[in-house]
C-alpha cells in the first residue's frame, strides 16, 4: 500500500487513523523540509515514532527529568559500548538505576511526545512504506491505538495554535518583568509554571528552558504563554541558535537530514543536505559516499566512480566504497578497474565470499568463462555460504552454458529454481538453456513463469516474442517485444530490427524508420539494419 501527498490537503491524524482502521504496517516519513519525523505501525498500532535531531532521545528524556543522574547515564552508555546488542534501559534497570514500569513510562511518553508533535506539522509532505520496520539498534517498541493518540493529538494542536502567536520560535528569550510573588493578589502557578520561571532569566532561549526544566516542549511552551499573558514574562529578544551552532554541530545535522531524506527516496532533498556538508568540511567522507550513491542510484555512474575516488583516506579504500565503485564500473562496461576494485574491497574484507561471486559476474561479462566458472565455484564452496544467492545459480547456469556444458547448466538451473521458484533471472536463463537442448516447450513454460512474477524481466518477454516470431506469430511476438522495450529500452538491437520489419509489412514507414534508427544506435554494425535504411531512403 502506496500512501503520499501533502500535510496542507490532508492532516497527520487522518492519515493516522487511515493507517489504523487499515491495520496496516510499516512506516510513516514525514517532512517539512527542514526537519523529518517517522511513524512506525504494527497492525494499525503506533509502535515507534521520532523526529530528527529532536531533544528526546531516552537517556536525555531521563537525565532531564532527574529520574537517573548524569553519572548513571553514562555508565550505562559505557556498559553498552562493551556489551553489544543490549539496549540502554535495560542496562540501567540491571545497575537499578530505574525501575522496568517506570523505563516503560517514560519510553512510552517519548513516543507519544514525538507524535505530538508531529501533529503540529501543517506544511510538508508525507509518504508510507508498507512492511517497514525500525532498523536501529537499542529502540524500543511500544502497542499504542493511534484513537488514543488522536484526542490529545487534537487538542494539542488547537492549544499551540494559540501558544505559538506569542512563542513562535524556540530561538525567543523572555525575561522576567515581575515575580508573581510580587503581585497584588495570590497567584496560584502550575507545576509546571514552577518549573520554568527560574530559568526564565533574559538569557536562555525557550529550547534551553525546555532542557533545563526537564518538561517536554509542549508543557513549556503553554506555562510560558501562561506567564507572558498574566504579565510576569516578556519578551527579550531572540538568539539564534543555528548562529550559535559549532560546524561540527551543523554538519551532523546536514548529514542526518540528508540520510533521512535519501532513506525516504527525496533524493533532491537529500543532495542539498550533503553538498551543504561538504560546504563545511569538503573532505566530509560520509557526504561524499551518499553523493556517490544517489549519483549511481539516478544513473550518473561517472559522477559516483569520481566521488568514491575522491574519498579521503582511509575511507577511499573502504569496502563499501570499493564494492560500490566496482558495481558503477561494471554497469560503464569498464571490467577491469571493477576487478581492480574487488581486490581492494578484498583487502578490509578479506574473508567477504560476496566477492567471489561478484568477480565471476565480472569475469562472465568480459567473456573470461573459464575465470568466472573458477570464482563462482569459489564462491559456492566458501565455508560461510550455506545457500547460494539467485544470483549465483543465473551466472552459473549462463557460464556454463557458454562454455557448452549444457546438461551441467540444466542441472544447476533446477536446483536454482528449487530454491529459488520465483527468480526471473535464473527461470530465463535455465529455459535459454533448455530450448538449445531442443525442450522448447518447457523453456516456454518458464518464460511464462517468469513474466507472471512480480518483476518480470525483460528478457523472458523478449525470448517469447522469439518463439512466436519463429512460429511466425507476428502479432504475438509484437506484443512480446514492445513489453520487453518497455521494460528495458537498451535491450537489444535485433529487437528494435524485429519490430522494425514488422511495422514495415504493415506498410508503417515512419514507425519501421524509427525502429531501425534506434537498432543502429544500439549496435552501428548491424548491416541488416543499414540496409533496411538505406531501402527506404533510396
Amino acid at each position: 500500500m502506496a500512501i503520499e501527498g501533502a500535510l496542507q490537503d490532508v492532516s497527520l491524524a487522518d492519515i493516522c487513523q487511515l493507517l489504523g482502521m487499515g491495520m496496516k504496517t510499516g512506516c510513516l516519513s514525514i517532512t517539512d523540509r527542514s526537519n523529518f519525523g517517522y511513524i512506525y505501525f504494527g497492525k494499525g498500532r503506533v509502535i515507534h515514532a521520532s523526529v530528527l535531531d529532536r531533544p528526546d532521545r531516552l537517556g536525555e528524556l531521563l537525565v532531564r527529568n532527574h529520574i537517573i543522574t548524569r553519572k548513571d547515564l553514562s555508565s550505562a552508555m559505557e556498559r553498552q559500548a562493551l556489551e553489544k546488542g543490549k539496549r540502554l534501559g535495560e542496562l540501567l534497570v540491571e545497575q537499578d538505576a530505574i525501575t522496568e514500569e517506570k523505563l516503560q513510562f517514560y519510553i512510552q511518553m517519548q513516543i507519544e511526545e514525538a507524535v505530538y508533535h508531529l501533529f503540529t506539522w501543517s506544511q510538508g509532505s508525507f509518504h508510507f512504506d508498507s512492511d517497514q520496520a525500525p532498523d536501529e539498534d537499542g529502540i524500543f517498541l511500544v502497542n499504542v491505538p493511534p484513537e488514543a493518540l488522536l484526542m490529545e493529538g487534537a487538542r494539542r494542536v488547537d492549544e499551540w495554535s494559540q501558544v505559538e502567536k506569542k512563542i513562535p520560535s524556540f530561538d525567543i528569550v523572555f525575561q522576567l518583568d515581575k515575580h508573581p510573588d510580587e503581585a497584588e493578589e495570590d497567584v496560584e502557578l502550575t507545576k509546571d509554571q514552577k518549573k520554568v520561571l527560574p530559568f526564565v532569566d533574559g538569557v536562555r532561549t525557550v529550547d534551553e528552558i525546555v532542557n533545563e526544566a526537564g518538561l517536554v516542549e509542549f508543557e513549556t511552551g503553554k506555562a510560558l504563554y501562561a506567564l507572558i499573558l498574566a504579565g510576569f514574562v516578556s519578551r527579550a529578544g531572540e538568539r539564534s541558535t543555528e548562529e550559535e551552532t559549532g560546524g561540527d554541530e551543523a554538519l551532523q545535522q546536514h548529514l542526518n537530514l540528508g540520510i533521512a531524506f535519501y532513506r525516504s527516496g527525496m533524493l533532491e532533498d537529500a543532495t542539498r543536505e550533503f553538498e551543504h556538508a561538504l560546504e563545511i568540511d569538503p573532505k566530509q567522507g560520509r557526504a561524499n559516499f551518499m553523493l556517490g550513491l544517489m549519483a549511481f542510484r539516478q544513473g550518473g555512474l561517472e559522477e559516483a566512480v569520481q566521488r568514491f575516488a575522491s574519498m579521503p583516506d582511509p575511507l577511499r579504500d573502504s569496502y563499501a566504497v570499493q564494492r560500490n565503485k566496482a558495481l558503477a564500473l561494471e554497469l560503464l562496461g569498464r571490467y577491469d578497474e571493477a576487478l581492480e576494485a574487488l581486490d581492494t574491497a578484498s583487502l578490509a574484507k578479506p574473508d567477504e565470499q560476496d566477492l567471489h561471486l561478484a568477480r565471476g559476474i565480472l569475469f562472465l561479462k568480459a567473456r573470461d568463462v573459464a575465470r568466472s566458472l573458477d570464482s563462482l565455484r569459489q564462491y559456492r564452496t566458501s565455508p560461510g555460504v550455506k545457500k547460494p544467492s539467485p544470483a549465483y545459480y543465473a551466472y552459473t547456469v549462463l557460464a556454463s552454458a557458454v562454455a557448452g556444458d549444457l546438461d551441467y547448466a540444466a542441472a544447476v538451473g533446477r536446483e536454482g529454481m528449487g530454491l529459488y521458484p520465483e527468480s526471473g533471472p535464473i527461470l530465463v536463463n535455465t529455459g535459454a538453456v533448455l530450448e538449445r537442448r531442443g525442450e522448447v516447450e518447457t523453456a516456454e513454460a518458464l518464460y511464462k513463469r517468469a513474466v507472471a512474477g512480480k518483476s518480470p524481466p525483460a528478457q523472458a518477454h523478449k525470448n517469447l516474442g522469439d518463439q512466436a516470431y519463429a512460429h511466425g506469430d507476428l502479432d504475438g511476438a509484437r506484443v512480446q517485444y514492445e513489453k520487453a522495450v518497455k521494460l528495458a529500452p537498451r535491450l537489444g538491437d535485433d529487437v528494435y530490427l524485429r519490430l522494425g520489419t514488422m511495422a514495415y509489412k504493415d506498410k508503417d514507414r515512419d514507425v519501421a524508420l524509427l525502429l531501425w534508427r534506434r537498432a543502429l544506435a544500439l549496435n552501428p554494425n548491424n548491416e541488416a539494419v543499414r540496409s533496411n535504411l538505406e531501402m527506404l531512403s533510396g
